[in-house]
């Protein structure tokens, strides 16, 4: 790829450095890196030099795991899960082949599953932190 070409591309696609995720997001460098080991689908690029380099998709994500962390509530297995269902859902929509919508209540059983799932979840955070009172 001629030098060019690669100024083209990196012209296209905005970089973020940690500091100004958390700058952005409001939350400290260390949480933005303890997720990552949490959530593998949040891997910022790294540069010749070790930086992180978040991408804007990875910005967006980082604002999706902390709404449902800090507004909705959710644990972080309970987060991850539902990124994980969600990525599952988007990947299957581009297949072509038998989609949840197509089976009657599926998506029903999913949601009410999903739902169960996490009300378990944030009920089990709450009996740790009534149990250590």
């Amino acid at each position: 790829m001629s030098s060019a070409a690669t100024a083209s591309v990196s012209n296209e696609t905005r970089y973020y450095r940690i500091g100004e995720v958390s700058r952005l997001t409001a939350l400290k460098p260390f949480v933005l890196r303890y997720w990552e080991t949490e959530f593998p689908m949040l891997e910022p690029v790294k540069s010749a030099n070790g930086h992180r380099l978040y991408r804007q998709e990875d910005v967006d994500l980082v604002l999706k795991i902390k709404r449902l962390l800090y507004d909705e509530g959710f644990t972080i297995a309970g987060a991850r899960r539902h990124l994980k269902e969600l990525a599952s859902c988007v990947g299957d929509a581009g297949d072509g082949g038998v989609h949840a919508s197509s089976l009657g209540d599926a998506p029903t059983t999913q949601l009410s599953r999903k739902m169960l799932l996490d009300l378990r979840d944030g009920l089990r955070s709450f009996l740790t932190l009534l149990e250590s009172k």
